[in-house]
């Protein structure tokens, strides 16, 4: 079988062939070139270079979010758009839990996370190899993050790029409970989104209209609407 894997959910890009449970060609990285320009160039480029066709293809896996709402986007809607016209599966996986599943092999709490600006973040918390979830993909404050996690009183892995932002404050709230994952693994790799969609039961190819991201929060122009709208009521 094989597998075509998208990761565009935040500013790194991978794309992965992966048959029958071996990884074919696989492309990371991390420079300034938007997704709307690099993704599906990198998806031609890697087919080509595996040797495969589109056709060939036997399902595909994605990146369904949380993260920027522009790469979330992006990947879902190219994956959409592919699966749907070579009539192949489509299935969505957690951002946050392909970050994590780098480091699967840490016998502890994991806590991946992505920056969503002015000291917000995204992140879950996952439990060792078979990545368990102690805590749902969600949005917060870095804050309450911390707080939550103090309350769970364990050693704590952290991964991803994004831990650079918010490692003095982590250190100084977690002290010895708090690590870091080495750099080679803080990019989420497309290999893993394949490897995690796995798990799952191919869903049924009507089933890709329906398929929407993840974002876990709304679009701050949608929040201040639905703010406008709230003070508008309270004013009449």
């Amino acid at each position: 079988m094989i597998w075509l894997g998208i990761e565009t959910a935040n500013a790194p890009l991978s794309v992965a062939i992966v048959k029958d449970g071996k990884v074919v060609a696989e492309v990371v990285q991390n420079i300034k070139l938007t997704h709307s320009a690099g993704a599906m160039p990198a998806i031609e480029a890697i087919l080509a270079t595996a040797g495969f066709k589109p056709a060939d293809i036997d399902a595909i896996a994605v990146s369904e979010g949380p993260g920027s709402y522009t790469g979330v986007r992006i990947g879902v809607t190219l994956a959409k758009t592919l699966a749907w016209t070579l009539k192949k599966p489509l299935v969505g996986v957690s951002s946050l839990k392909t970050l994590a599943a780098n480091v699967s092999l840490y016998n502890g709490l994991i806590c991946p996370l992505f920056d969503a600006r002015r000291s917000n973040i995204y992140t879950a918390v996952y439990r060792g190899a078979t990545l368990e979830t102690v805590m749902e993909d969600y949005h917060d404050h870095i804050d309450g993050l911390l707080q939550r996690l103090q309350a769970l009183g364990e050693p704590i892995l952290f991964v991803g790029a994004d831990v650079d932002v918010f490692w003095d404050k982590i250190v100084e709230e977690l002290g010895d409970n708090a690590s870091r994952a080495p750099f080679s693994h803080d990019l989420p790799r497309a290999s893993e989104v394949i490897r995690l969609a796995c798990e799952s039961a191919l869903p049924n190819i009507e089933v890709t209209h329906h398929f929407v991201p993840q974002y876990k929060r709304i679009a701050e122009a949608e929040a201040n609407w639905l703010k406008e709208q709230k003070e508008k009521t309270y004013e009449q």
